[in-house]
């Protein structure tokens, strides 16, 4: 079961990697995981939450990175170490085949992605707090965290299940990290 499971894993890989290749997402996804891409996006929210909320807002800010830092540090050293999973760009069987897309593959190892534990945890976050202030909320922090997630596996960093467990995790967080905030900011 598991390895058919890895095998499905390197054929969706496949398939986003290669079949997928274009000239637009060849230029658009390394920009996307790039996290000097986003700097304009977090100093945007951290401007928004001091000048809309200020202690509250700041309170927020220390959450969202409070997310990060939990999905961050948890997928690292208690997913990463303890699987080992090779990137597919460091896999020598794989790497023959697939196109990397970036400069260096990266020097850690490839179970969950932290790209979308970090991310999804913030989105999620995010999206529950200001969830009844804007509707629209949802769908660009999925978005968001999901496009960044994406541009992992097609760079040719990570595998799917990668992706997809580091999102599942860092909902996870964003979550647990919400009821932190609920408890303690009960009326906002």
């Amino acid at each position: 079961m598991i390895d058919q499971l890895v095998q499905f894993d390197k054929h969706i890989f496949y398939f986003i990697n290669h079949d997928l290749g274009n000239a637009f997402f060849d230029w658009l996804m390394p920009i996307l995981r790039n996290a000097r891409s986003w700097i304009p996006l977090y100093l945007a929210i951290i401007t928004f939450c001091i000048w809309k909320y200020k202690k509250q807002g700041l309170f927020i800010i220390l959450l969202i990175a409070a997310s990060a830092g939990a999905a961050d540090f948890t997928s690292v050293h208690l997913g990463k170490n303890t699987v080992r999973r090779l990137r597919p760009c460091n896999d020598p069987i794989v790497s023959q085949t697939s196109t990397l897309r970036i400069n260096g593959c990266g020097t850690g190892f490839s179970f969950p992605s932290t790209h979308a534990s970090d991310h999804f945890a913030m989105a999620i976050f995010l999206c529950f707090v200001f969830r009844k202030k804007w509707r629209w909320i949802w769908f660009w922090g999925i978005t968001w965290a999901a496009s960044i997630s994406f541009a992992q596996v097609y760079v040719g960093v990570h595998y799917p299940i990668d992706v997809f467990i580091g999102a599942l995790w860092g909902a996870l967080v964003g979550w647990s990290i919400y009821q932190l905030f609920k408890k303690l900011q009960p009326d906002f």
